[in-house]
């Protein structure tokens, strides 16, 4: 590790050895040549006079790529596909003529830059899908215990703390969705050349249009993509990398949610996540999943700004900008899924706690029960109703002016109008009368959609993470 310049936290700190390997310089350079192979390949089997021999040498050196002679030319002509090519051509003398052969830069940037978004795609979406199981685990083993819900973070009707966790866990599968479209509609550019006319292949094939439109299927098969796409300039249209960050955005913001939900209820002592400090539970994890999250929605506004300044066929203002935000957008979200995965395998629950707060406020809830059982004694509903109006103004005055415990109910049994006693009223208290079809949505929502999801990525399940700090 470097001490005496920057590096960027989300290598050092939050992004797995994996996520930074495919946004490495190996995996970049790397699939240069792989692209520049199976360019090579794709004229050779259309006709032009490129030798077994060059290709064979051009395979030999697909890994070694001597980054020394690369870089010194780069000092000399400040580009760096140039630098690359020289660099490869220095390595395969026989070769050196036919590298690069009608292509222009963005042949071997934008396609590789599609190939290295379509990898770390599929492993965010390995992340994705080991959350959704970790949160499909928590909310069927506490689909039934009841808790206290709220409304503008305001006591209303109880859930459960299994019913709540489906609504993470919903929100993630909408992101699993999103991503898996997104996956599907990605193409490589292929090779079009300098304002996507390929103009220069023309030339090459001396007009034969059926024979051009050969090129770009080839090298999509050859490169493990369906397709590429139909038209483009110089570029594939940066609208691309909008929709690539704008699914990465979307897991920022329900991870975002569900950590601000757990940040919450550690404060209320009902759920606490995975900490190393005994004297004092806070919930660092779950900040920094906000914190990271914040920072992934807000980039996504970068590719978004420059699909919608670029000029005409291609400028070059994408270029420093889309280095730095899909990969630091990335990495970002690679770290946001492995805390996920840590919290969520470690969240403690404590029942007491929660069974203690519910109850603090469920008097105020069950009046509605109350006042049909003391109908059902021969009262009248509107007077009963107005008598539990003012018994539970009187009730709050009393909690929130002395600080007392919640006395509607000894308010209740004293009242004649009700005609309830003490053990009737405590028997109108079950929390699980108040929770209404919360564990049975959770069992229908993970048998119906979760589980079958999960069943069928199962080679992808049993994700582990490693929390650096």
């Amino acid at each position: 590790m470097s001490t005496d310049r920057y590096t960027s936290p989300l290598s050092e700190r939050y992004a797995s050895r994996e996520m930074q390997f495919i946004f490495s310089q190996d995996m970049k350079f790397q699939t240069w040549r792989r692209l520049w192979i199976a360019l090579a390949e794709t004229e050779k089997e259309l006709g032009l006079p490129i030798t077994q021999e060059q290709i064979d040498e051009l395979k030999s050196h697909a890994t070694d790529i001597n980054y020394d002679v690369a870089k010194a030319r780069e000092k000399e002509v400040r580009h760096d596909v140039m630098s690359h090519v020289y660099a490869y051509g220095v390595q395969c003398p026989k070769a050196k003529g036919i590298i690069h052969l009608g292509a222009t830069s963005c042949y071997v940037g934008d396609n590789t830059d599609i190939i290295i978004m379509a990898k770390a795609l599929e492993l965010v979406r390995k992340k994705l899908l080991n959350v959704i199981r970790e949160l499909a685990d928590f909310a069927d083993k506490q689909k039934d215990l009841p808790t206290l819900a709220f409304t503008h973070f305001q006591p209303a009707q109880p859930t459960t703390v299994g019913k709540r966790a489906s609504l993470w866990l919903e929100e993630f599968l909408m992101d699993l969705e999103d991503l898996e479209y997104v996956q599907s509609t990605l193409k490589l550019l292929g090779s079009k050349g300098t304002t996507g006319t390929q103009a220069s292949f023309l030339e090459l094939f001396d007009g034969d249009q059926e024979t051009i439109d050969k090129i770009d299927p080839m090298i999509a098969e050859k490169m493990g993509f369906k397709s590429c796409y139909p038209v483009s300039g110089q570029t594939y249209s940066r609208k691309v990398d909008t929709r690539v960050m704008n699914v990465l955005a979307g897991i920022a913001a329900s991870a975002h949610k569900m950590s601000n939900d757990i940040r919450l209820l550690q404060h209320l002592k009902e759920v606490e996540e995975p900490s190393a400090m005994a004297y004092k539970r806070n919930p660092m994890r779950s900040e920094r999943i906000a914190s990271l999250s914040r920072y992934v929605m807000v980039d996504a506004l970068n590719p978004a700004i420059t699909s919608a300044s670029q000029w005409f066929e291609r400028t070059l203002d994408d270029s420093a900008n889309k280095r730095i935000s899909i990969a630091e957008g990335f990495l970002a979200i690679d770290g946001i899924l492995d805390l996920c995965m840590n919290v969520v395998d470690g969240l403690v629950v404590y029942p007491k706690v929660i069974e203690k707060r519910l109850r603090s406020e469920l008097p105020f809830m069950a009046t509605e029960n109350i006042m049909m059982d003391a109908v059902k004694e021969g009262g009248d509903r509107q007077e009963l109703h107005e008598r539990i109006r003012e018994l539970s103004m009187e009730a709050g005055r009393r909690v929130k002016e002395e600080g007392a415990d919640n006395q509607l109910m000894a308010l209740i049994a004293q009242d004649e109008m009700f005609h309830l006693d003490e053990a009737a009223l405590e028997a109108s208290l079950e929390p699980s009368k108040y929770v209404g079809c919360s564990a049975h949505q959770v069992e229908r929502f993970l048998n119906d959609v979760i589980r079958p999801v999960l069943k069928e990525n199962e080679a992808d399940l049993g994700m582990k993470a490693e929390i650096n700090v």
